[in-house]
């Protein structure tokens, strides 16, 4: 049973797997003191709420299910964790604040999230000042590990509080560009993105790898992402002869264009990236029929190593599906713990006073047996699993269609 406690720090709510908490606040933070426990929180940052919610709702649901199965296994003796979730509503002035508030709450060793990576720009650098470690199962902006220029060559980290488990839009850009122009047979494609960091990133992607490839990219817009009537780009793409539209952005608008373009008479796919691969999407779109994805890892349900979490997610009762980045948000809560479990077996069985600084530096070292497959980071800490998966709707669900794993 789920026992509800309130963290005085923060005014957040914590959701405990168990009763037990240790409110000692001294310098001493030994696991065992009269039975008591050690409360190390891990925070996640998601839009819990508003359009992406869908996706937001999963990863509070499996980092938190991540937590309650370390507690239940006893995974590090006289450790209790527990989870902080806060709701950053894809909005990134909400995302800074989550992370003075996870930063002010001494509990917090860890942080997963956020979903969308113009969000995450607002939290590394406070983050990073911190020394507390951010582990998103969903940012793929190349630009947030390999730095600004790492178009040219030049990859420098600029933020070694920074991990993730899902692969980079570099990766998934060509990836989908490939699979569009190698397996679907199609060369002309119009280009959209809704300006955002991860959609302009994705879609600057997917171009760059097209056309190398010999496609032609027929035209080029920008969307407002909270616009719901495109029959305006829509029309511009009917000129065009494009034979599929391939957008860098996310399911809320990605639903309407794709079926006001075959309301239109446009009979072609719409494609874009992990942003579009929920359930939502096709709800949105009553044509989703033929539309394609690509998401980062392999679909879990095809996993052995994912029986068991898609099981311990089912009895838990979860009324929201794990979605996308379930898998993922699992081994980003699991890489902290992994984390934490090395910080105290180095320290004699107690956690440290500077267990933050202690935990980002163990970061390095982690590995081990994902949901998603093998977990270790690379000198960027980006994910070394650069497994991907193209979807495709058929009969109203989303169906895998190609996995491998992919380098450009």
């Amino acid at each position: 049973m789920l026992i509800l406690t309130t963290v005085l720090t923060t005014g957040a709510l914590t959701l405990s797997a168990c009763g037990s908490r240790d409110d000692d606040s001294g310098d001493d933070k030994g696991g065992s003191n009269g039975g008591k426990k050690t409360t190390v929180v891990i925070g996640v940052d998601a839009p819990i709420t508003g359009d992406l919610s869908a996706l937001g709702l999963g990863i509070r649901n499996s980092a938190e299910l991540a937590t309650k199965i370390a507690n239940k296994q006893d995974l590090v003796p006289g450790i209790q964790f527990d989870v902080q979730p806060l709701d950053d509503q894809a909005q990134p002035t909400i995302g800074q604040q989550n992370a003075t508030k996870f930063i002010g709450n001494k509990d917090v060793l860890g942080v997963v999230g956020p979903l969308n990576s113009n969000v995450s720009q607002s939290m590394q650098k406070p983050f990073n000042d911190a020394k507390l470690t951010q582990v998103s199962p969903a940012n793929t902006g190349t630009e947030l590990t390999q730095g600004d220029n790492w178009k040219t060559g030049d990859k420098k980290r600029p933020f070694a509080s920074f991990f993730r488990t899902a692969t980079t839009d570099q990766i998934q850009g060509s990836f989908a560009a490939k699979y569009l122009h190698d397996t679907a047979k199609i060369n002309k494609v119009y280009l959209i993105d809704d300006q955002k960091t991860y959609g302009a990133g994705l879609a600057a992607s997917f171009k760059d790898t097209f056309t190398k490839l010999g496609g032609k990219i027929v035209g080029a817009d920008h969307i407002n992402p909270d616009d719901r009537d495109f029959n305006s780009v829509v029309a511009k793409v009917k000129k065009t002869g494009a034979k599929a539209v391939y957008y860098g952005g996310e399911y809320p608008a990605a639903g309407p264009l794709s079926q006001q373009l075959k309301d239109s008479g446009a009979k072609i796919p719409l494609m874009g990236g992990d942003g579009i691969y929920a359930a939502d999407f096709i709800k949105l779109n009553k044509k989703a029929q033929g539309d394609l994805a690509t998401s980062v890892g392999a679909p879990v349900e095809q996993l052995d190593s994912a029986k068991k979490f898609i099981s311990d997610y089912e009895a838990a009762g979860y009324k929201d599906g794990y979605e996308a980045y379930g898998g993922g948000t699992y081994d980003a809560a699991w890489s902290i713990i992994e984390a934490v479990k090395k910080v105290v077996d180095d320290n004699d069985g107690k956690l440290p006073s500077d267990a933050r600084a202690k935990v980002l530096e163990a970061m390095s070292t982690v590995k081990f047996s994902g949901v998603t497959g093998d977990i270790s980071f690379d000198e960027y800490g980006d994910t070394t699993n650069t497994m991907m998966t193209a979807y495709q709707v058929e009969s109203g669900k989303w169906v895998p269609k190609k996995s491998e794993v992919y380098k450009p």
